[in-house]
């Protein structure tokens, strides 16, 4: 007995040895399979004719200002416009009391009237007398007496004549109109107020012209160099012509623009350069047909001051910083995130980017490469990345053949 039993536990141990060995053998799990590279989305960078643009600060002016006077002496009976209202060349704004002017209008009509009946009277008298010269009833004294009170009353009348024409013209001044188109200023003295009283002439508005406008800017020496280089190549038939027979082309902006949406025309430039900033003061001309701009608003004014040129651009949301170096992210031709360091020129109205040559041509950016506009802190260098497009469609290295479709 005691031998069957020693049997069956050495038998029984053994099966145990193989079942645990199979049991550890069959449990062991795989090894992991390595992730996928990250995915990025990439653009080439695009080449394009690119002109070289300078911005100033500029300020609007009426084209035409004129302050409202009074020429005659009276109280102001009528004031005719609101304060801010636009008026017409010709339309009313203030009209003084007319009595005493008609009243001197009506009394040198009369006096010209009685003179004119006189000389009626004379002439007649010179007839006679001339008639009795022959007869021997009148002496040739008589005659150039009546002859000289003849001349006098005419010169009288010619006086008087004057005399009516200046108190018409009081009579005129006394309603006053707008000498121009535009925006008046608010009254500076409403009805009642005595005008002229101290011998002076009081401001009574000002009237400014809303369109066109005109916008003043200044252009520094090397700058202004510049541009005549481009107006010399674009249209040297017109280098030597007056800036208004030029008619060259600015766009500006009021603080409140978004991008340039306003243009002007260039019609007039100094003589000479001032000496003490070294600029040249510009003037363009703006329609305005709704009054929208104002005399003396700050705008913002950009000219092109260099010829089109092929710029390299990237997206400027694929720039990156370190400390003072600006780079960006590039996927290689093997598949893997490389650096570019680049210098940025100026950033365009569409969010491109200018790339500007850099010192080590062989590290400059280069139109064939990828690069990567979003995703980039997915990204490590000189680890393998997925190029896509904005349509999440792969994109292959320019000159290779595209990836084929999966099936």
């Amino acid at each position: 007995m005691s031998n069957d039993t020693g049997r069956r536990a050495r038998a029984a141990g053994a099966a145990a040895i193989v079942l645990a060995s199979l049991a550890a053998g069959g449990c062991t799990p795989p090894p992991a399979p390595p992730p996928p590279p990250p995915k990025v989305t990439v653009v080439f960078p695009e080449l394009r004719a690119v002109e070289e643009h300078e911005l100033f600060n500029g300020w609007t002016a009426a084209v035409e200002t004129v302050d409202v006077r009074a020429r005659v002496r009276g109280h102001i009976e009528t004031v005719h416009f609101r304060d801010g209202d636009i008026v017409k060349a010709g339309d009313p704004l203030f009209t003084l009391d007319t009595r005493p002017f008609q009243a001197a209008v009506d009394q040198a009509r009369a006096d010209r009237k009685a003179l004119e009946a006189q000389l009626v009277a004379a002439r007649k008298e010179r007839a006679r007398l001339e008639e009795l010269l022959g007869k021997g009833g009148a002496s040739q004294k008589q005659v150039e007496k009546q002859q000289a009170d003849v001349e006098a009353l005419e010169a009288h009348i010619a006086a008087t004549a004057a005399q009516v024409q200046r108190a018409e013209l009081d009579l005129e001044y006394a309603r006053i109109t707008s000498p121009i188109a535009g925006r008046t200023s608010r009254a500076l003295l409403t009805e009642g107020n005595l005008v002229g009283a101290s011998g002076t002439d009081p401001l009574l508005t000002t009237v400014v012209s809303v369109d066109p406008i005109h916008v003043y800017f200044d252009i520094p020496e090397p700058s202004l160099l510049k541009y005549r280089a481009v107006r010399q190549a674009r249209e040297p038939e017109k280098l030597g012509q007056p800036a208004s027979a030029k008619a060259l082309p600015f766009t500006f902006a009021l603080d409140t623009d978004e991008g340039w949406p306003r243009e002007g025309l260039l019609d007039f430039a100094e003589n000479v350069l001032d000496s003490t900033t070294g600029t040249l003061r510009v003037r363009g001309v703006v329609s305005n047909p709704d009054g929208f701009l104002i005399a003396g608003t700050r705008v913002h004014v950009r000219m092109v001051t260099a010829a089109a040129a092929e710029a390299l651009l990237v997206p400027d949301a694929a720039l990156l910083a370190d400390q003072n170096m600006r780079y960006v992210l590039v996927v290689g031709a093997d598949g893997k995130v490389q650096r570019r360091d680049l210098l940025p020129g100026r950033l365009l109205d569409d969010g491109q980017r200018v790339v500007l040559p850099g010192r080590d041509p062989e590290r400059d950016l280069r139109p064939a490469d990828r690069v990567i506009v979003e995703g980039q802190a997915r990204a490590r260098l000189n680890m393998p990345v997925e190029a896509l497009d904005r349509d999440g469609q792969p994109v292959a290295p320019r000159g290779a053949a595209p990836a084929a479709a999966p099936r």
